[in-house]
């Protein structure tokens, strides 16, 4: 079972998406240690103590991370961490509601 679950919903679509995540995982990379690989649409990512796998699709993405037990204690600002990724990266993605438009008089 894993330890940290995020599912997410985004308007990017699956192209832009995936740029994103890379986004996420380049610096989540090098903040913690990560190497990872794209199969399809999945990132599996791991390193001693931690194993994981991001799955994007055009509306939305799934993110599940299971900790060794050194790790575990940290587990709350590993969360947190992601968490502050997947804001700056897919939360901007978010549609803007249109102005409104004045009504014309009859």
């Amino acid at each position: 079972m894993p330890d940290i679950e995020i599912h997410r919903a985004h308007h990017l679509g699956l192209k832009a998406a995936r740029v994103a995540a890379e986004k996420m995982a380049d610096h989540l990379g090098r903040k913690f240690g990560l190497t990872g690989e794209w199969a399809g649409d999945v990132l599996s990512f791991q390193r001693p103590g931690v194993t994981g796998s991001l799955t994007i699709s055009d509306k939305d993405l799934a993110l599940s991370v299971s900790l060794g037990f050194l790790l575990k204690a940290m587990k709350g600002s590993i969360e947190t961490a992601i968490r502050e990724e997947l804001d700056q990266l897919f939360a901007a993605a978010k549609p803007k509601k249109a102005p409104a438009r004045p009504k014309k008089g009859r």
